[in-house]
């Protein structure tokens, strides 16, 4: 008898893994891969899967952008509960980079206004 030998572990080498459906899974530390990703051998395949990606966040105009940078708003924004709203051309410092809700990336403090998450496709990078 042949006995199906299945590939250790990429995240942390255990020998004991098993097949459950289309995945393979390591009862040590809980990971899950495709079995059609194990084929390698080497795990140099599920290892590059495994690497997060940071998401690139750019401004109005494709300009990077990054946690502390200084912003200005390009166009006038309203806001609720403001009869004024936010003026284009105002100055936004120390923005932070966050996943947001609807595309609202970055999240800042506006003189006046105070705390705000505000997209990236309406601000351009001082």
């Amino acid at each position: 008898m042949t006995e199906i030998s299945l590939p250790p572990c990429p995240a942390c080498s255990s020998v004991y893994t098993y097949e459950m459906g289309a995945l393979l899974v390591c009862p040590e530390c809980a990971h899950e891969w495709p079995a059609d990703a194990a084929g390698t051998g080497d795990g140099s395949a599920a290892g590059s899967v495994e690497a997060p990606q940071e998401k690139v966040v750019k401004d109005a105009v494709g300009n990077v952008l990054a946690d502390g940078d200084t912003v200005t708003v390009v166009k006038g924004l309203k806001v609720k509960g403001s009869p004024s709203g936010i003026k284009a051309g105002t100055k936004v410092r120390n923005i932070r980079l966050v996943d947001g809700v609807d595309g609202h990336d970055i999240d800042c403090r506006i003189d006046g206004f105070g705390s705000m998450q505000l997209k990236s496709s309406v601000v351009r990078k001082v």
